[in-house]
């Protein structure tokens, strides 16, 4: 503990009379001690830098590896910190992390054996499924057209751009035995496709390619005309065993593609037949020709800024129009 204070209570002139030979002095009222700093600094510089000799001596002096610090090599700190340096107003900026994608349940089968089942779809907007209200319409159409007013033809179905599936599981609901899915959004088919097959039940009459609609159209002609192995082998993984297919929905991003070149390529492959039924969904402003190959157009709705072309055979057209005069005949009764 510090000593306490020493305060002055003797005064001068008493010391004085005391002490006649002492010179006058005064005591302080307190007593302060002051410690030393014990940093010590050197601020001069010698002249003349050491030669490396010396410096050698130096550091084996006090116990050192002079290899270690007179090695001409730089150390990796300073390897790291030039390298930064030189590299630092040549690397583009971080790319920001995208938010993850999210899905809901907004949609769901219209008719047949999944009806009001939900299905998943994404938040945003870079997968745009058919509106329902276009897609009742479209099957109404193809179950008068092919015939079975209350459900479609049996057949097997190709869902080009499925995206969410919705198309193609609502074709499996009314009664088509078969459906290919053309998707190539690999976070599409894995999160929302195929969990949707699975929930409807759909899965096992399923085939799904995760790749582009052109570069699977672009398969189909490459083999057209063609007979060898290649082309059973196409044929059972992409086409299948049984031929054309008896349904095409065609649901593309509208800005996206060129429907002058897409309908091109549909109508010269092998993928259509004489029986083919195709929907097409395309915006306003779009021409669409009055044929597709061999197929010609038995209908064209408008619902809203969205269009609805629909392909198929001359005997669906006057199928078409009887049931439509039979019902205008029904009604004025």
């Amino acid at each position: 503990m510090a000593a306490p204070p020493i305060l002055s209570s003797i005064r001068v002139s008493d010391v004085g009379s005391c002490c006649p030979n002492l010179p006058p002095f005064s005591f302080p009222s307190r007593i302060t001690t002051r410690r030393r700093s014990s940093l010590i600094t050197s601020s001069q510089k010698s002249k003349k830098e050491l030669t490396s000799d010396k410096k050698r001596e130096l550091l084996e002096h006090y116990g050192l590896n002079p290899d270690e610090f007179l090695s001409s090599e730089p150390s990796p700190k300073t390897r790291n910190r030039n390298q930064t340096q030189k590299t630092r107003g040549n690397n583009p900026p971080p790319e920001e992390s995208k938010p993850p994608r999210r899905t809901h349940k907004l949609l769901q089968v219209l008719g047949g054996k999944a009806r009001r089942k939900k299905l998943l779809s994404p938040k945003s907007m870079d997968v745009r499924p058919m509106m329902e209200v276009v897609k009742g319409a479209a099957f109404g159409i193809l179950q008068v057209a092919g015939g079975c007013p209350a459900s479609l033809r049996p057949g097997r179905w190709l869902d080009l751009y499925s995206g969410t599936g919705s198309v193609g599981i609502e074709a499996m609901s009314r009664g088509c035995s078969e459906v290919h899915f053309v998707e190539m959004d690999p976070w599409v088919v894995s999160d929302i496709l195929r969990p949707n097959l699975e929930w409807t039940g759909f899965l096992d009459d399923s085939v799904i390619h995760t790749v582009s609609v052109e570069n699977f159209l672009e398969r189909a002609e490459r083999f057209v005309g063609t007979f060898s192995r290649s082309l059973e082998t196409f044929c059972h993984f992409c086409v299948g065993k049984d031929g054309p297919f008896d349904y095409i929905s065609v649901t593309p991003p509208y800005t996206q593609v060129d429907y002058a070149v897409l309908m091109n390529q549909i109508s010269n492959s092998s993928l259509i037949g004489d029986d083919t039924f195709i929907v097409v969904e395309y915006p306003l402003g779009t021409d669409m020709l009055d044929s597709c190959g061999c197929l010609i157009k038995i209908a064209d709705r408008r619902f809203g800024r969205t269009h609805l072309a629909m392909y198929g055979p001359k005997w669906a057209q006057k199928k078409r129009k009887s049931d439509m005069s039979l019902r205008s005949v029904a009604e004025e009764v």
